[in-house]
């Protein structure tokens, strides 16, 4: 899946999520086309026409584009006759029936990558509290796209190290400890089904993808056992891992009875000859 099909997917979560907290009915949004700096709506949640659907906003006209120029929230109480913006999309938008109407762009990294919409059929303020909650919704998008960022920056160094040719004696295997490590962690935070496979395949090729079979740990285990091998202390691998400190003792203890280790170290050791960790 390439990153803007993932982007959209995200999106389209976003629109149903931001529709059940706010009360909105009509959601809609996409992300920004690279190179053309225009949004392409690409997802509608709750429209009764496809009049908005594949409409190119540019940078800076009607709403959306306003949001995306300026990098922040806009809304409007009437869509039609609002003197704040630029009207070029006035023929689909009323064609959809919207008139009060809210923008929020996604920034990642201060760059806008996308707008989510929201909109009433009716012409009244939208209040502080539906924009504070259309902006969360915003927030998970760029929450996650960052870590799709993460996975494949980590992935493209999983596909062109080759561990076995390590000229600088150890750093390239600890840098697939590194690695492998990190994908664990961003793992349970990946959404999108197709991505995490794609990532869980990349932890399987940077262990080495030949377990013996003898051994099998529960994912959090491994994850846990990934990050100490990488030199992590346990706070550290509850903070990358979001659990509590007793968690991941917890799921240490239970890794070393499966691998029959009475330390971290015989753990780690048993988990790589098992071929389950670089």
């Amino acid at each position: 899946m390439t990153t803007d099909a993932a982007g959209s997917v995200e999106i389209r979560g976003a629109l149903v999520r931001m529709r059940r907290l706010t009360g909105l009915p009509v959601a809609f949004g996409g992300l920004v086309e690279a190179g053309r700096g225009q949004v392409r709506i690409s997802e509608l949640s709750g429209t009764a026409t496809p009049a908005l659907r594949a409409l190119a906003v540019a940078s800076g006209n009607g709403l959306g584009g306003r949001a995306v120029a300026l990098a922040r929230p806009c809304a409007v109480a009437d869509y039609s006759s609002s003197p704040q913006i630029s009207h070029e999309y006035d023929a689909p938008v009323a064609a959809e029936g919207l008139r009060s109407m809210l923008a929020v762009p996604v920034v990642v990294r201060r760059r806008v990558r996308g707008v989510l919409y929201g909109a009433l059929r009716s012409a009244q303020p939208l209040g502080d509290r539906t924009l504070s909650l259309a902006m969360e919704a915003a927030r998970d998008v760029e929450q996650a796209l960052v870590v799709q960022e993460e996975v494949r920056g980590l992935m493209a160094v999983a596909a062109h190290t080759e561990p076995d040719r390590d000229p600088a004696g150890g750093a390239v295997v600890e840098q697939v400890r590194q690695a492998h490590a990190a994908l664990r962690a961003l793992g349970p935070r990946i959404a999108d089904p197709v991505l995490r496979a794609e990532l869980l395949d990349a932890c399987e090729l940077l262990a080495s993808g030949e377990s013996a079979g003898e051994v099998r740990l529960a994912p959090r285990e491994l994850d846990v056992l990934a990050c100490l091998a990488a030199g992590a202390t346990n706070a550290a691998a509850a903070e990358r891992l979001g659990l509590r400190p007793e968690t991941v003792k917890s799921y240490l203890r239970s890794a070393m009875r499966r691998l029959g280790a009475h330390t971290r170290g015989e753990a780690v050791a048993s988990a790589r000859r098992a071929g389950l960790l670089p």
